[in-house]
C-alpha cells in the first residue's frame, strides 16, 4: 500500500509540474537552454525532466507513390504530300469567292460542268474548290445531304466497278494510297461520295464512277467546314 501511494504521489507531481514549470521556465528564460531536441516533444517534456530522455514521436511513415502510366503518344494521322499547286492551273486553286448561284448558306453546290465545288458562307459568297466529276455514262444530278463523314476512308469497289476492273482490290484500308485519299463526305444512301484523292492531277476532269474528287488539303478543308446533314445538291 505504501508503494502505490508513492506511485500516485509521484504522477501527481508529475502532472503539476507539467503544467507549472514551462511557464516558469519561459520566464526565466530557462526553455532556452534546453536541448533543442526536448522543445520538439510535445508529449515528452515531462519524461524528458524526469529521465533525461525524452521519448520522440514515431516518424511518419513513408508513403510510397505508384508509378504514373506512361503517357501515350499523341495520335498521329497518315501523312500525304499536298498537292503541288505550282503545278496546278489558278483555276483550281481554293479561293473565296462571290457567289450569285442557288443555295442557302451553309450548303454545298457542285457544278460538274465547271468542275467546281462551292461551300456557301455567306450571302454572295463562297468558298470555291476545283473539283474531279463522273466520266461520260456515270453523270447524275439531284439533292442528297451529308449522312456520313469519315477521316483516311477505307474503300470496297462496288461489285459493278469489280466487273469492269478485276484488277482492283476487293477492299482497301485507309491511308496515302487509298483512293478515296484523306477525308470523305457521304452522300445519303447512295454509294457517293465527296472524297480526297491519290491523283491530283485529275482535278478539273471527268475521270470517277461518280464520286466528286478533291485535293486532299482541299477535302480537309470542307470535311472541317461541314457537318452531318449538309444539304449537297449536284447540278
Amino acid at each position: 500500500m505504501v508503494y502505490i501511494g508513492r506511485v500516485r504521489r509521484s504522477r501527481i507531481l508529475a502532472m503539476h509540474i507539467s503544467r507549472v514549470l514551462p511557464p516558469l521556465l519561459c520566464g526565466l528564460g530557462l526553455i532556452v537552454a534546453m536541448p533543442a531536441q526536448a522543445q520538439d516533444y510535445g508529449g515528452g517534456l515531462v519524461d524528458f525532466l524526469f529521465g533525461g530522455q525524452p521519448h520522440a514521436r514515431p516518424a511518419p511513415q513513408q508513403r510510397t507513390l505508384r508509378p504514373r502510366p506512361a503517357a501515350y503518344p499523341p495520335y498521329r494521322e497518315p501523312e500525304y504530300a499536298p498537292a503541288n499547286r505550282d503545278v496546278l492551273s489558278d483555276q483550281w486553286r481554293r479561293q473565296q469567292v462571290y457567289y450569285t448561284g442557288g443555295g442557302k448558306v451553309g450548303s454545298i453546290v457542285v457544278d460538274t460542268r465547271s468542275h467546281y465545288l462551292y461551300l456557301i458562307t455567306a450571302p454572295g459568297q463562297a468558298v470555291r474548290y476545283g473539283i474531279g466529276v463522273a466520266r461520260s455514262g456515270f453523270e447524275w444530278g439531284g439533292r442528297k445531304t451529308v449522312s456520313r463523314k469519315a477521316e483516311w476512308p477505307a474503300w470496297t469497289p462496288p461489285p459493278d466497278m469489280l466487273r469492269r476492273r478485276p484488277d482492283l482490290p476487293r477492299h482497301m484500308e485507309g491511308g496515302p494510297d487509298n483512293p478515296l485519299g484523306a477525308r470523305a463526305l457521304y452522300l445519303g444512301s447512295s454509294m457517293y461520295r465527296i472524297h480526297g484523292t491519290n491523283e491530283p492531277w485529275t482535278i478539273g476532269q471527268n475521270v470517277s464512277s461518280g464520286c466528286i474528287r478533291m485535293m486532299n488539303d482541299d477535302v480537309v478543308d470542307l470535311y472541317n467546314r461541314v457537318r452531318i446533314g449538309t444539304e449537297v445538291t449536284v447540278l
